[in-house]
């Protein structure tokens, strides 16, 4: 509470803060894009095999000039069980006896067809442009499009375990103007990688970097806050989540190639690395390392822009090591992260925490990375998923408020992962499945945004295996779905080792957990 005293003699929640927030919100969002971008980017379009008769000279040579593209596709296509051509299998030789249209179709054996051994023919009027066509991600190498999303999150994982770790030592926003240089260049490299090999890569670079800035961008916005305001810096993070999403559907409508949709989302990183030049550092953290003087020239500086007149008098040297003796001597212990798990009830806080946001996140992206599952018009289910997600924070708060921590959690999760297992039974057109899908989607941004204290580790580790779970479809097509619904489920029942925290005071030591 010492710093929130220097905080207040530097104009408290002033012009500063305001832009400062402002810059970091807009970074966080934008850097959230990246996440949900392989949403339209690895999008699969509808897709069959390629075959000699379908080529023009092939044609021309058999003397078939004059048959239709349908009559074509019918006699080298076989048909699945929807009555659509097959997407990885074709006819070893043509088939002129469903040349008739009205000729009732035999079943035709396996020896009849064989796998696409050649080229793949791609429906380019809805997804023009993707990883999936450019490298044929389809059929026996499907699981690659998962891979890509997997390998994304798995540098998401590296950033949470690294960046903390970084920015307390080399400062935040130091580490924040780093991810963000070093985010702009990879990111427009994605755009021209060669092979997926390659592509791969920069995702990992990508990922890893979108959580640093995320991190660097939460702490300095909730480092320069007033105590009073300091609960609206996670709803204000959130809603530029929220934001992003629309976005990114707003310009997955506009650009439907692939390599420039890339390109124009990550380029503002370009502008937002100049832009940060006029960023100010933490100055707690220069204070508790050793950095008074650089620490008190930041302070000097935010008061200055906030309009304190003779912020050099009020703002001194013997003022700070006053106000901040208890945090200067805290800084001498040396603490970590087994500290947690050492005490008994701490420990089984943790433990239940971790569980709960582990499931949260790994049905919030399962949910969110596959919105093809509804149909092919991602951008609508994208922007409409990010509007509506936007009151439905207030909404968590209310019920929160009202109903206290505990029920609310239960309640929430226990609905989400119902709604879920709801959309296994409907189908997967426009209106039904935007209607059940809206929902859960609602409700699994109830809990997403409440598991408060969970370690962002668990968080990222559930993201992570999400994308893998799609690879589980080659076994049973809803498997992934019910995985997805069936684990908030199970973790709402870990809520009930959980004390209720509403209109308590929250312990600020591992004795004041041990001793309740």
């Amino acid at each position: 509470m010492a710093f929130q005293e220097l905080l207040e003699k530097a104009g408290g929640q002033g012009r500063l803060q305001i832009l400062q927030i402002i810059f970091l919100l807009t970074s966080l969002g934008a850097a959230h894009i990246h996440s949900l971008l392989e949403n339209f980017t690895a999008a699969v379009p509808c897709h069959h095999c390629w075959v000699h008769v379908l080529d023009n000279d092939t044609v021309s040579a058999n003397g078939t000039e004059n048959l239709n593209s349908d009559v074509l596709l019918r006699i080298s296509i076989p048909l699945d069980s929807n009555l659509r051509p097959e997407k990885c299998r074709h006819f070893l030789h043509p088939q002129w006896q469903f040349f008739q249209l009205n000729k009732t179709f035999p079943n035709m054996s396996e020896s009849d067809t064989e796998p696409c051994v050649d080229e793949w023919v791609y429906d380019r009027s809805i997804f023009p442009s993707t990883i999936v066509n450019e490298w044929h991600l389809v059929c026996g190498s499907q699981s690659l499009k998962a891979v890509s999303q997997f390998i994304f999150m798995i540098g998401g994982l590296m950033g949470s375990l690294i960046f903390g770790h970084l920015s307390d030592r080399f400062g935040w926003r130091l580490v924040l103007r780093w991810c963000i240089l070093q985010k702009a260049v990879f990111g427009t490299c994605v755009a021209f990688a060669p092979t997926f090999l390659i592509y791969c890569s920069l995702c990992f670079l990508t990922g890893y970097l979108s959580l640093g800035v995320m991190i660097c961008s939460g702490l300095l916005m909730s480092e320069w806050t007033v105590t009073k305001s300091k609960a609206l810096v996670p709803t204000l993070a959130n809603c530029a989540s929220s934001t992003g999403q629309i976005i990114l559907g707003s310009l997955a409508f506009a650009i439907q190639e692939r390599r420039t949709l890339q390109l124009v989302v990550s380029v503002p990183f370009f502008v937002f690395i100049l832009l940060s030049r006029w960023l100010v550092d933490s100055a707690r953290w220069l204070i508790v390392n050793d950095k008074p003087d650089e620490g008190l020239k930041e302070l000097r500086k935010a008061a200055c822009i906030n309009g304190i007149k003779n912020a050099g008098e009020i703002l001194t040297m013997e003022v700070l090591r006053l106000t901040m003796r208890e945090d200067l001597d805290a800084a001498q212990t040396k603490t970590s992260v087994y500290d947690l798990f050492r005490t008994p009830n701490l420990r089984k806080r943790m433990c239940v925490l971790c569980i709960m946001r582990f499931s949260a996140s790994l049905s919030f992206y399962g949910l969110a990375l596959n919105l093809q599952h509804l149909g092919n018009n991602i951008s609508l289910f994208q922007i409409l998923f990010g509007a509506v997600t936007l009151p439905v924070k207030c909404i968590a708060l209310l019920a929160l408020n009202r109903m206290g921590r505990r029920i609310s959690q239960i309640l929430f999760m226990f609905l989400s992962g119902l709604f879920i297992l709801a959309t296994i039974f409907v189908a997967q057109d426009a209106e039904g499945g935007l209607g059940s899908f809206r929902n859960l989607y609602c409700f699994s941004h109830y809990y997403w945004g409440t598991a408060l204290g969970t370690i962002l580790v668990a968080n990222r580790i559930g993201g992570t295996l999400a994308p893998l779970m799609t690879t589980l479809t080659v076994y049973m097509p809803l498997l992934p779905w019910f995985i997805y619904g069936v684990s908030p489920i199970f973790a709402g029942f870990f809520v009930f080792f959980l004390p209720e925290t509403r209109d308590l005071p929250l312990p600020d030591t591992i004795q004041d957990v041990e001793n309740k």
